[in-house]
């Protein structure tokens, strides 16, 4: 039974590490979150002791370590900008990481860690599901059988509608989030790159706070990707009860079907990991790079290999100031 403690115990993505380390045998020691809360925590491990503030935490973590009561694994949960932070913690503590996506904002973010991985001899684990969804695993079959000079035509299009909440939490501010398309596309592109190969071409045609769209060339794939969170662009009303998300991936004019099974793979990363088959730095690398170029692109607007939704979203009207937070503003198109 391994021993874990995890940051970020309040937020959207928590309870599904807590149903990961409950299933796959182990207990949560120890917990934190600036929100209290928490009740969730009943539900899976009540005996947790519970902090809201990170200096407590430290130090409660730093007692049991000198007294032989090491924590082996450190998850992490928090705002994206707090994950490079939070990874360090956790080999300065003796702990390995699992960290939610994306592991970090920037590519050299994730060098960094690399070092500190080697000077700690502690590993930095990263969750990306969709290379364990049975449908993506069979795709992956699927390509590479059919050899390296095949070259597919891919529409990815990911919409789930999200409420005005959304750009007020620090996910709206693009130094703590990273922007849409690294807070809700990063794992997309993780998928795209593992499946095609390495980048050829990164072009962005539309960038806003609420939605994004461009094009990636890869060795093996032309990919015109639409990413929103956004109500209006899902194509129809959910039905009740059923999440208001809309996702599509076309190969060739093929759909592929990515609509269930994605609740249990959190579970499915968490025993790659204790098997010591998690996925580390190196592989999560190229999908930041991807992102981080999206971040720092200028929109092109509709030429070339647009994606067709953009056909059917008016132009924006003109351009907003977003607070990133130090006193530092942007322009966007709104």
């Amino acid at each position: 039974m391994k021993q874990f403690a995890l940051i970020g115990v309040g937020g959207y993505i928590a309870p599904r590490h807590l149903l990961a380390i409950k299933d796959t045998g182990n207990v949560l020691i120890a917990a934190l979150d600036k929100s209290d809360s928490v009740g969730v925590i009943d539900s899976y491990f009540p005996e947790a002791d519970f902090f809201t503030e990170f200096e407590r935490f430290d130090r409660h973590l730093e007692k049991r370590r000198r007294k032989g009561q090491r924590v082996d694994y450190v998850t992490i949960c928090s705002p994206n900008y707090l994950h490079d932070a939070h990874a360090r913690f956790a080999m300065r503590i003796g702990a390995d990481a699992i960290c939610e996506k994306p592991l970090v904002l920037n590519p050299w973010n994730a060098t960094a860690l690399r070092e500190i991985e080697q000077e700690t001899g502690r590993r930095i684990f990263t969750i990306l599901q969709l290379r364990l969804h049975p449908s993506v695993k069979a795709l992956k079959e699927q390509i590479d059988a059919a050899g390296p000079e095949k070259v597919y035509d891919i529409d990815l299009t990911y919409i789930t509608s999200r409420g005005k909440w959304y750009l007020v939490s620090w996910k709206g501010d693009i130094s703590k989030s990273g922007g849409i398309a690294t807070n809700i596309g990063v794992h997309f592109f993780d998928m795209l790159c593992w499946l095609f190969g390495p980048v050829r071409q990164n072009v962005v045609h539309r960038m806003e706070p609420r939605r994004a769209a461009g094009y990636l060339e890869l060795r093996q794939a032309r990919v015109r990707w639409f990413l929103s969170v956004e109500h209006d662009d899902l194509p129809g009303n959910p039905a009740p009860g059923k999440p208001m998300t809309y996702r599509s991936i076309r190969m060739d004019g093929r759909e592929i079907d990515l609509s269930e099974g994605f609740t249990e793979l959190h579970t499915d990363s968490y025993r790659q990991i204790l098997n010591g088959n998690g996925f580390g730095i190196d592989d999560v690398l190229p999908s930041i790079e991807i992102v981080s170029q999206i971040r720092n692109a200028v929109p092109v607007g509709k030429k070339g290999q647009y994606h067709p939704m953009l056909d059917s979203i008016p132009e924006p009207k003109g351009s907003t100031t977003i607070w990133l937070g130090g006193g530092i503003a942007m322009k966007a198109d709104l």
